[in-house]
């Protein structure tokens, strides 16, 4: 337990904020038992301190939270869980708990105003406007640059593919032969589309695959296809429905999206930059003023 400007801070908190944290790495495989709780402990206390530090600005900042605005947020709450009923069983709570609720949804209220501040979330003079938006087109095509290899097109191949499938487990060598067969006709200089035209078990007879990307098509084939220099036939490979042989036609290196095929992504990230150090520096303003015990 510690206080943070006369606050005293239960040890309960802390623990909840650690366990989280331990899970969040947890899941992110990053450790194993306990060799990082001290780091993790650390982090929670933290983590508890810039919000309790955030939420005692916003207090002193914003003390009044008009009933009104009270009213309209519980009600956006108890309107997006479908009613009073739901509202209060999903936050494991009774109609009793009802001022709890509403001191909580003031309190939220408060952080949301001072975080607007903080990160400016405010309207501007309209002739300011101009210069807004220079200065924000400015910024996201730094940003975009220095950030580029984010924002590249993923790489993709042609391909033609020859299937032959296997109904009985009888008939599978003699198919696996033929394969091997074809193959070997198609290094030698046969005209591999012709091959697998004329050999191919696909209903549609449909040999030339066009370009596609990692993902489109099963595991297995992905691997084969993708390891492929342009012109080169795969080894004759298996899969659950068959055997496969496939000749790499062309392959299109990744290259740069355009700027505005990306803008959103970019403005969000600024964003959420902006937003990431606005609040840190907010935090340790806070923190150097303060008497934590």
């Amino acid at each position: 337990m510690f206080t943070i400007n006369g606050e005293v801070i239960p040890d309960d908190l802390l623990e909840q904020e650690f366990e989280t944290i331990k899970a969040h790495y947890e899941r992110m495989g990053a450790m194993s038992c306990c060799g990082r709780d001290g780091e993790f402990r650390e982090y929670a206390r933290e983590n508890v301190t810039a919000r309790v530090l955030i939420n005692q600005e916003a207090e002193r900042r914003f003390p009044d939270i008009s009933e009104e605005e009270v009213d309209a947020a519980v009600q956006r709450l108890i309107d997006h869980e479908g009613g009073r009923a739901a509202f209060f069983a999903h936050a494991g709570l009774t109609e009793e708990d009802e001022p709890m609720v509403r001191q909580e949804v003031a309190a939220g209220l408060r952080v949301d105003r001072l975080m607007s501040e903080v990160w400016g979330v405010e309207n501007s003079p309209d002739s300011d406007a101009g210069a807004r938006a220079a200065a924000a087109e400015q910024a996201e095509r730094l940003f975009y640059a220095n950030h580029l290899t984010d924002y590249m097109s993923p790489e993709e191949v042609r391909a033609l593919h020859l299937f032959k499938q296997v109904e009985k487990v009888e008939d599978r060598d003699s198919c696996y032969e033929l394969m091997r067969g074809l193959r070997r006709q198609a290094r030698a200089g046969g005209d591999f589309g012709e091959l697998a035209l004329a050999n191919t078990d696909k209903e549609d007879k449909q040999v030339d695959l066009g370009f596609f990307r990692r993902g489109e098509f099963m595991e297995e084939f992905d691997l084969i296809v993708f390891s492929l220099e342009e012109g080169e036939v795969s080894p004759v490979f298996a899969s659950h429905w068959g055997f496969h042989l496939v000749k790499l036609v062309e392959r299109r290196s990744p290259g740069p999206l355009g700027l505005e095929a990306v803008r959103e992504d970019v403005r969000q990230r600024l964003e959420t930059e902006h937003r990431s150090v606005t609040t840190r520096a907010l935090v340790d303003r806070l923190k150097a003023a303060a008497e934590i015990l």
